[in-house]
C-alpha cells in the first residue's frame, strides 16, 4: 500500500533538532498575512487531512494559508525516539518552518496537540505571533485528566489491542465526532496509510506540560472553540482560557466533538476569518 494517501505539497529542510536533520512537509495557498494550521495527534494525522475543508477558504479571504505536518506526523520527518515527542520538539519544528519561510505577524491555528503547540509557541516566541486560534487545545490539564477522557482511553486500548489499518482508524476516530456521517471513507483512507508510517513513539504518551498558570503571559488576541461533546479534551478547559488570557473569547458549540473545524466547518471558517480581519 502506498503511504502517500494525501496530496504531496512542499518540503523544507529546517536543520537539526535533537541531533537529527529534520524536514517539514506542508501545503500552502494564498497570499497575505500568514496563518499556520497545526493539526492534532493520533494515528494518521496530517495537516491536510485535518484542515482541507478550511485552509482554501482562508486563502480566498486574503490570507497565506500554511498547513504543515508536525514532526513525527504526515509526510514530515519521523523519529523512533519516544522521549523526543515532547512539546518543545514540536514547537522547534514549527519555529524552523517560520524562520526558513521568513514569516512575521503569524496567526497560529491549532487543534488539540496543535493547540498546545500554538500556546507553547506563543509563550516561547511572542515576537512572532499576532494572534492564536485554539480548538480544544491540549496543554491546559494535567496528564491524568487527559488519560481519563473516554476518547483517549479508547485510543490507547485500540493501540494495545493489535488492531491495525482502517478498522483501527475508524474505531479510534468514531469518538472524534458527534455526527458519525462526517467520518467518511475518504478520511479513513487518507489516514490509515499514513498511520502505517508512524513510529511507536508517536503512539506513546506525548509530553505536554500544563500551561494554565502561564496563560496570563499571553498578550496576543485569542479566539477559542470547544465542542461540548468533546471526548478527548474536557470542555471545562474553555473556562481556563477565558479566565487566564487577557484578550480572549471562546465559542462553545453544542452537537460538536473534538473536530469543530469539520463538524461546524462554515461557522468555524467564517468566525476565524472575521476574527483575523477585525480582531
Amino acid at each position: 500500500m502506498s503511504h502517500i494517501s494525501i496530496p504531496e505539497g512542499q518540503y523544507i529542510d529546517i536543520g537539526e533538532i535533537a541531533g537529527q536533520a529534520q524536514r517539514v512537509h506542508y501545503h500552502e495557498q494564498g497570499t497575505g498575512d500568514p496563518v499556520i494550521f497545526l493539526h492534532g495527534a493520533g494515528g494518521g494525522a496530517s495537516g491536510y487531512s485535518n484542515f482541507k475543508g478550511n485552509y482554501p477558504e482562508f486563502a480566498k479571504a486574503g490570507f497565506r494559508s500554511i498547513v504543515p505536518d508536525l514532526l513525527g506526523y504526515g509526510l514530515s520527518s519521523k523519529t523512533e525516539e519516544p522521549k523526543q515527542y515532547h512539546l518543545d520538539f514540536f514547537i522547534a519544528g514549527i519555529k524552523g518552518l517560520v524562520d526558513k519561510l521568513g514569516l512575521k505577524n503569524i496567526t497560529l491555528l491549532g487543534n488539540s496537540l496543535g493547540g498546545a503547540v500554538a500556546l507553547g509557541y506563543a509563550l516561547k516566541h511572542p515576537e512572532d505571533v499576532k494572534s492564536l486560534i485554539l480548538m480544544a487545545p491540549g496543554g491546559v490539564e494535567d496528564l491524568d485528566t487527559y488519560l481519563a477522557m473516554p476518547g483517549i482511553a479508547n485510543m490507547f486500548n485500540i493501540y494495545k489491542s493489535g488492531k491495525t489499518g482502517k478498522e483501527a482508524m475508524r474505531a479510534v476516530m468514531s469518538m472524534q465526532l458527534v455526527d458519525q456521517s462526517l467520518l467518511t471513507d475518504e478520511i479513513i483512507n487518507e489516514r490509515a496509510p499514513i498511520a502505517e508510517t508512524q513510529t511507536q513513539a508517536a503512539r506513546s504518551v506525548l509530553v505536554v506540560p500544563n500551561m494554565t498558570e502561564q496563560l496570563p503571559e499571553l498578550k496576543c488576541n485569542v479566539l477559542g472553540f470547544w465542542g461540548m461533546q468533546d471526548a478527548f479534551n474536557p470542555a471545562s478547559g474553555a473556562d481556563k482560557l477565558v479566565k487566564g488570557i487577557k484578550n480572549c473569547r471562546v465559542i462553545l458549540v453544542n452537537q460538536c466533538g473534538h473536530w469543530v473545524q469539520v463538524e461546524h466547518r462554515e461557522m468555524f471558517n467564517r468566525s476565524c476569518i472575521d476574527f483575523m480581519k477585525n480582531g
